[in-house]
This record gives C-alpha cells, sequence and structure tokens, in this order.
C-alpha cells in the first residue's frame, strides 16, 4: 500500500514554517502518543534546521504508559526533551512551560548581555494534521481561538496568539510528507485518525486485521476481556469475525456482518474503550 497526500495547502504550509522559522524562539514537535515515529515528520530535522525543539507526546491518555516512558527515554537519548500530554485537559502543561524557558534561556541570557529588553518566548506548532494542535493552543490561550475538529485538516492559515505574559505561539498547517515509505506508517495513522478513512487504498478491515493482530501479541487478554471472549480463534481475521457474533452483528442466514464489526472495532480502540495501547515502541 502506497499512499499520496500532499495537498497544496500543505506544500504551502511548509514554505511559509520556513520563513517564520527565524521569527520564533523554539519548536513545539506535537506527535501522538501512541504512534511517536510513524505521527512525526521525517524531514522534522531539516524544517526545523537548528532551532530547540520539545517534543509533546499528545494523547498520552490513550498510550500505554509504560511505552510512552520508553519514548520519553527514546528521544531524550537523542538530545530532544519529550514531555507526555493530554492537550484536551491540559496535562503537562506546566512542564511545557518550564523545559521551553530551560532551552531558551540561553537566548534571552545573550539578548540581555547585549542591553536588548527580555520579551515573550515565541514558539512555534509543528504537527501533522488531527494530532491536537488546535485543541492544546486553546487550551493553553484559554479561550477558543484556533478551530478545532474532528477531521484532518483543520487549521489552514498561520496565526499569532498571545499566552499571558511569558509566550506567544505561532499556530501552523499540519505537515505531512509527500509519500509514506513504509505502508504501516500509513496504517497507524489511519488507525489512530489522523488520515482520513477515504485517503487510504486499504480499507476497514486491512486496518482492522492489522489492530487485531497487533493486540493478540502485543497485549493478550484485552480483546478477551473486552468483548467477553473465552479464548481467541487461532487467526486474527477469525477473532474478528467472533468479536462480530458476540456483539450480534449477524445477518440474516447467520452471516456475519465483517464492515459493521470493523467499523466497531476501528471506533472502540480510537475511543480508549480497549485500554491504553500504543501502536509503535522505539
Amino acid at each position: 500500500m502506497t499512499i499520496q497526500w500532499f495537498p497544496g495547502h500543505m506544500a504551502k504550509a511548509r514554505r511559509e514554517v520556513t520563513e517564520k522559522l527565524k521569527l520564533v524562539d523554539i519548536v513545539y514537535e506535537l506527535v501522538d502518543a501512541r504512534i511517536p515515529i510513524s505521527s512525526r515528520n521525517p524531514m522534522m530535522n531539516e524544517i526545523t534546521q537548528q532551532k530547540p525543539r520539545l517534543v509533546l507526546l499528545n494523547k498520552a491518555d490513550l498510550a500505554d504508559p509504560s511505552i510512552t516512558k520508553e519514548w520519553i527515554s527514546f528521544f531524550d537519548e537523542q538530545g530532544t526533551p519529550a514531555i507526555p500530554i493530554v492537550a484536551t485537559e491540559g496535562e503537562g502543561f506546566r512542564k511545557i512551560e518550564s523545559e521551553a524557558k530551560r532551552l531558551v534561556a540561553p537566548k534571552l541570557e545573550a539578548m540581555i548581555k547585549k542591553g536588548i529588553r527580555p520579551r515573550a518566548i515565541r514558539a512555534m506548532i509543528l504537527g501533522i494534521p488531527n494530532v491536537g494542535k488546535s485543541s492544546l493552543i486553546n487550551r493553553m490561550a484559554k479561550r477558543n481561538i484556533a478551530k478545532t475538529g474532528d477531521k484532518p485538516g483543520v487549521t489552514k492559515a498561520q496565526q499569532w496568539i498571545k499566552v499571558g505574559k511569558d509566550f506567544e505561539l505561532l499556530d501552523t498547517p499540519g505537515i505531512l510528507w509527500p509519500k509514506f515509505e513504509d505502508p504501516e506508517v500509513g496504517i497507524r495513522l489511519a488507525l489512530t485518525g489522523a488520515i482520513k478513512d477515504e485517503v487510504l487504498e486499504a480499507d476497514k478491515q486491512d486496518l482492522t486485521y492489522f489492530l487485531v493482530k497487533w493486540l493478540r501479541e502485543i497485549y493478550p487478554g484485552v480483546l478477551e476481556e473486552r468483548y467477553k471472549l473465552e479464548e481467541l480463534p487461532d487467526e486474527p481475521w477469525d477473532t474478528v469475525l467472533a468479536i462480530g457474533k458476540k456483539r450480534g452483528l449477524v445477518r440474516s442466514g447467520g452471516v456475519i456482518d465483517e464492515e459493521g464489526t470493523c467499523i466497531l472495532i476501528l471506533r472502540e480502540f480510537r475511543a480508549g474503550m480497549l485500554g491504553k495501547i500504543s501502536l509503535e515502541r522505539p
């Protein structure tokens, strides 16, 4: 499965980011805590150049806490601090502020030595579509100033947003890469809702098969507990059918409603009803 997805507004967004980068002191890189690498633009180092960067692991409430700790260590070893947050609830925000001040301190001290009056720290927020940038901004600003939505691509233009006296935030449209070399990256993005389902060449059955196979291998017992299954069939797809039968998704003639079952499993995973699940590890 090869996914081509690079709308014109995203190409424009990358140009605008490059132009505005010289105006900011730090970059907040927002990723999905469940898939920190798959939800990370592989061109991020190139785009942000040498700016201090802080990785924000959003939706940490849906991710496996033990795996999130591994990711924090992973990013720290690369010299990039990482903080787990829940943008919709404001969790982790105090640490964002303290870490940002620590990372920008050398620049502000140099400005003071030159006789330049200290100003608010300017931060640029970057991330792929639907990773939670607008929710983060609204929560930080304590007002609904950035548009939010449950579909990717809500933010279309840049805007500066004041957050108290210490920070100014630059919101930017989500940026994705032109091509996914690894098909599993596209699947993980689709499973977490970062890509619209209709963009994928894969259908809901492909996504559900991948998810159920992952859960069987990495999170044994989760499917049995959620769907009241005494034991799992030998094959992942037979597990999907067993879930459909257990939930009564059966058509006339005793045929399992495969599409309905897939929609059910995907919806419950995205809502966190299967538990705290991470789809990739360092």
